[in-house]
């Protein structure tokens, strides 16, 4: 009897330390380990039911290994080979009510077995079995004995990457695709157009990149600026360079969004091309404590930040232009949505126009909203006859929400209230809890835009506001952050500021409220912070605050 309890003892002591050893973030729907363990070794074989259905997670996972650990397990070419030591990714017949992405994940002493009923699910299977590897360096990786069940919650888990204040390298947007997969993350919302650069080649428009790809100089420190460094700074992607990334994406089952920005924010198109201004001869305005560098006269790319008043005039000339550019864009993307942005958009310049006054009196516009609204309708109308649908920030509600268009809402959670209500579908997305470019640590230890936004906030927060009632929580489609990179000049400083609130921004994404804890957490996180090291990622070493 003794001997017995000792066993038992020794059994239920096992299962603890293996449950210890099972930090998953985001956290699966249920995890049962079962006190085995299943060693990963160059020796081990990897196959799939459907070969060409788990290429792309077989392969993500050869380069993981080859890039962490310094081997490769050998991929096996029948089913003869699933005997002995082996990873089989195992695709079923879809059932009705499938979750896309959703796996179940079960490890014991001879196999790895993940099976979904589509690619996603493979892949966000393969990316908890990552997870599951020991973040110490080894030939062969003892991987706990479990049991997995999971989907996620939301379709939509994005991340936005700004690359039109400071232009962020190939390889570094690459990067950061990875970044989202590894976090089960599935859209990647590209900055593409601002102020401060234009980012796409547009082959009708050369000067778009010619001009609008580079300014004169960037302000030195926090807006205004205490100087400006007087240096020529830029860059595009070409064509084919998007095509890549587009497709790096896509084999990670991450759909980019691209934004082109409009009304507002259109200082860098109208360097390039003024007479898309409602004032093309009049030079764009710099305020007096700017610190510039350059010319000064006519129209030019902004060299600070903030919200400027010269903004694309409501002409044919500029939907001639605008549709054009979406002509270009959208045979780039095979995404449903483009992004229009509609955010911040000043209205001084079209209080003074005669032609926009004019526009307004002709087609019975009250008011300069219902003019952004017009401007708005008119792109989504043009974007729909293409086959694809449009999504901009919370601002395009003012004047009247255009009928097909996707809510992002950033001021809050009330622009995603407001359109949820009118049946439109809502990302949410307030700057409250999901701009990262935003302080993680207090006092900042960095130069950041303003504001304090520890990881334990990110995490808190709930997809649906009680304030919508649940018959309309179907149009909240899911969450994104969004970094901003206004104070981020590289590539280092933007890991700095995702990590770690990128792994509360999964959980938020994907974990159902019933699973969600903030301190277990934590102490999922402590195993998650020794693969940032693996990864030789500079993530924030001050965030529990």
């Amino acid at each position: 009897m003794k001997h017995l309890i000792l066993g038992a003892l020794s059994l239920f002591m096992l299962g603890q330390v293996m449950s210890q050893d099972i930090h998953i973030i985001p956290e699966p729907e249920s995890v049962n380990p079962n006190g085995q363990s299943f060693v990963l070794s160059a020796s081990t074989k990897i196959l799939g039911s459907m070969p060409e259905k788990a290429t792309n997670s077989i392969h993500f996972f050869s380069q993981y290994l080859a890039s962490y650990y310094k081997f490769q397990p050998a991929d096996a070419n029948n089913a003869a080979d699933s005997k002995g030591n082996v990873i089989y990714f195992q695709m079923q017949a879809p059932a009705q009510g499938d979750t896309i992405g959703a796996y179940t994940l079960h490890v014991s002493k001879d196999s790895v077995i993940i099976a979904a009923a589509n690619e996603q699910g493979l892949f966000y299977g393969m990316q908890t079995l990552i997870q599951l590897l020991p973040t110490t360096v080894s030939s062969a990786l003892t991987i706990p004995g479990v049991d997995i069940q999971d989907a996620p919650q939301l379709g939509y888990r994005g991340m936005m990457l700004d690359c039109c204040r400071h232009f962020m390298p190939v390889d570094f947007v690459k990067k950061f695709i990875d970044y989202l997969a590894l976090h089960k993350l599935n859209r990647f919302h590209w900055h593409l157009t601002d102020d401060q650069g234009w980012r796409i080649e547009i082959k009708k428009y050369p000067k778009l990149t010619q001009v609008g790809a580079w300014r004169n100089g960037t302000i030195i420190g926090h807006h205004p600026g205490t100087g400006n460094d007087n240096q020529r700074t830029g860059g595009y992607y070409t064509q084919d360079q998007i095509k890549e990334i587009v497709q790096y994406a896509a084999d990670r089952y991450i759909t980019v969004i691209p934004e082109i920005e409009m009304p507002g924010h259109a200082s860098a198109a109208i360097a390039a091309y003024p007479d898309l201004s409602a004032f093309p001869n009049q030079s764009t305005e710099i305020a007096s404590n700017t610190p510039w560098a350059g010319p000064t006269t006519g129209k030019q790319v902004e060299q600070t930040w903030g919200v400027f008043p010269d903004v694309f005039v409501p002409s044919n000339n500029t939907f001639r232009f605008l549709e054009n550019v979406l002509d270009e864009v959208m045979a780039l993307f095979p995404s449903k949505y483009i992004h229009i942005g509609g955010d911040e958009c000043p209205k001084d310049y079209w209080k003074k126009s005669d032609y926009c006054q004019q526009l307004m009196k002709n087609a019975g516009l009250e008011n300069e909203e219902q003019l952004q609204s017009y401007f708005i309708k008119t792109i989504e109308k043009y974007v729909v006859s293409k086959g694809h649908q449009i999504i901009g920030w919370d601002e395009i509600l003012e004047g009247g929400l255009a009928p097909q268009a996707t809510v992002m809402s950033w001021r809050g959670q009330q622009g995603g209230i407001e359109a949820a209500k009118q049946n439109h579908h809502v990302i949410m997305s307030p700057n409250g809890y999901f701009y990262f470019d935003h302080a993680q640590s207090k006092p900042s230890d960095s130069l950041t835009i303003g504001g304090f936004l520890p990881i334990s906030k990110v995490y808190s927060f709930h997809p649906y506001p009680e304030a919508l009632p649940a018959n309309q929580h179907q149009f909240i489609l899911g969450v994104q952050a969004n970094l901003w990179t206004e104070y981020i000049a590289s590539p280092a400083k933007a890991e700095y500021m995702i990590f770690p609130r990128i792994s509360a921004l999964s959980e938020v994404g994907w974990s159902k409220p019933s699973v969600k804890n903030y301190d277990n957490f934590k102490t999922r996180l402590q195993t998650e912070l020794q693969r940032y090291q693996l990864w030789g990622v500079n993530y924030c070493k001050n965030w529990d605050q």
